[in-house]
């Protein structure tokens, strides 16, 4: 049986995600940026909570696992980072697989927004939950990580099919292209870029994307051929997405 998805937002741009797995009833929420919020869902969709999951150790991803756990009973599952913030039940890494009843997440190694970052990808239902490495035509900040650990982390996700439904941990997407159509002129980006635009003025999300649609339109994914018109030309892929990457950084647009 299938995952069910719910998402909602919360604080000023962040998206909460509870999860359920349909044929044993067993639940998670993916982080914990707002634990008010999460815990008005749960109440409202009348779930119970078995685990919580988180992708990285930021307060906007872990900060609310403490109330979370002391009003759900819920058990934590996260990179050992997250222990610079609260404790954490189990450590998972690279390789591991998490259980929520039948659904089967792989843990992947996203490391470069920080340096512990995991991606929990469930393969049967073609799903990842990617926190802060890969948004909507944009990419994380490199807080921790260098660029050549990004642009490896940000090539584990490309590998995964493009049928894949990515859920990413913010509603950043219009002022990612903004700036990616400031770097590539690309006909598939504009018209994708008409249709965030026209979303947001609606308030509707833009997230979940899918990973053939990342591929497709993300100016970090397509890094090399968009090496020249940010200056790196001729340079290795690693340090062409550290020049695009240093090009968000600075844009004012």
């Amino acid at each position: 049986m299938p995952l069910t998805v719910h998402q909602f937002p919360c604080l000023e741009d962040n998206y909460g995600f509870l999860i359920r797995d349909e044929a044993t009833g067993r639940t998670a929420c993916i982080d914990t940026p707002d634990a008010g919020a999460i815990l008005a869902e749960l109440k409202r969709l009348d779930w119970g909570l078995d685990f919580i999951l988180n992708t990285h150790w930021h307060p906007d991803h872990a900060g609310g696992n403490a109330e979370i756990q002391a009003a759900t009973g819920a058990k934590s599952v996260g990179p050992k980072e997250v222990e610079r913030l609260v404790p954490v039940d189990r450590v998972v890494a690279h390789g591991d697989q998490v259980e929520l009843g039948e659904t089967r997440f792989e843990v992947i190694d996203t490391g470069g927004h920080t340096l512990g970052h995991v991606t929990f990808y469930d393969a049967a239902d073609a799903v990842a939950f990617v926190g802060d490495t890969l948004f909507a035509l944009g990419c994380g900040r490199l807080f921790e990580g260098t660029a050549k650990q990004m642009w490896s982390s940000l090539q584990r996700l490309s590998a995964l099919p493009d049928r894949t439904t990515v859920y990413c941990a913010h509603e950043y997407t219009a002022s990612n292209a903004r700036f990616a159509l400031s770097v590539d002129d690309d006909p598939a980006l504009q018209a994708r870029a008409r249709q965030v635009f026209d979303a947001r003025e609606q308030g509707r999300p833009t997230v979940p994307t899918t990973m053939g649609l990342e591929k497709a339109t993300n100016p970090f994914l397509r890094a090399p051929r968009l090496a020249a018109r940010v200056g790196a030309g001729g340079r290795p892929d690693d340090e062409a997405f550290g020049a695009v990457r240093a090009a968000k950084d600075g844009f004012k647009g």
